[in-house]
């Protein structure tokens, strides 16, 4: 017969991930960034509809980053001084962690800024843009591949698997149309004050900005 502490043990681990941008944060960087480049309201413009499904997120990335040339790579500090966690997001780590459970984060920002996140709420898996920087300033490009629906639905698998956490045990949070592959696949996907068509992907949905509400759900998921 199976040992049944190391059958309990394997079922009570979980993964949670989450996008970065208006989840595990109150902003949107690129949004921010595109205020300090001067080209604000056309930046927000695009990211809206890229949330919302209305354009391809790469091609949106490309165009939005291309905006953002030339800023003296110091702006990048500034942004970061501007962050916020969400209501509820160190608790909801915090939490996870006293559980046993990892976290991790995939965002279709940037890592020199995600980084300093995942540092100060001691999250354990991250993926992450990377900008392009030459000579002190952007370059109006990014480095490497791109942070895609499709990826962050591979990061979800990969660190699972690394985790030894069946992937009816994952739990995905996010608010925008790249989010929905990884929501869909989780064993519990959460749409996070999200757009509707995220909502409608998704098994739950919270509309407060209050990510231990997240925690609710999960026990309230395996109660049921």
């Amino acid at each position: 017969m199976p040992d049944e502490n190391l059958q309990a043990s394997h079922e009570s681990k979980r993964l949670l991930v989450m996008d970065v941008d208006s989840t595990l944060i109150d902003e949107e960087v690129i949004d921010l960034l595109g205020e300090a480049a001067g080209s604000g309201a056309c930046i927000a413009d695009i990211t809206r509809r890229a949330m919302l499904g209305d354009i391809d997120f790469k091609a949106a990335l490309s165009e939005r980053v291309a905006l953002l040339k030339g800023m003296p790579v110091g702006t990048l500090d500034s942004v970061f001084d501007r962050l916020h966690f969400t209501r509820g997001a160190l608790e909801m780590i915090d939490t996870a962690h006293e559980r046993g459970w990892t976290v991790g984060v995939v965002s279709g920002g940037f890592s020199e800024l995600v980084e300093g996140l995942v540092r100060r709420a001691h999250i354990d898996h991250s993926l992450a843009n990377h900008l392009g920087i030459a000579d002190g300033v952007l370059t109006g490009l990014t480095v490497g591949p791109v942070v895609t629906k499709d990826t962050k639905l591979e990061a979800l698998r990969r660190w699972a698997a690394e985790d030894g956490v069946p992937m009816a045990q994952t739990v995905a949070i996010g608010d925008g149309a790249n989010d929905i592959p990884m929501i869909r696949a989780a064993g519990v996907g959460i749409a996070f004050c999200a757009k509707p068509v995220v909502q409608q992907a998704a098994h739950y949905a919270i509309q407060q900005r209050d990510l231990m509400q997240v925690i609710d759900i999960i026990d309230g998921h395996a109660q049921s």
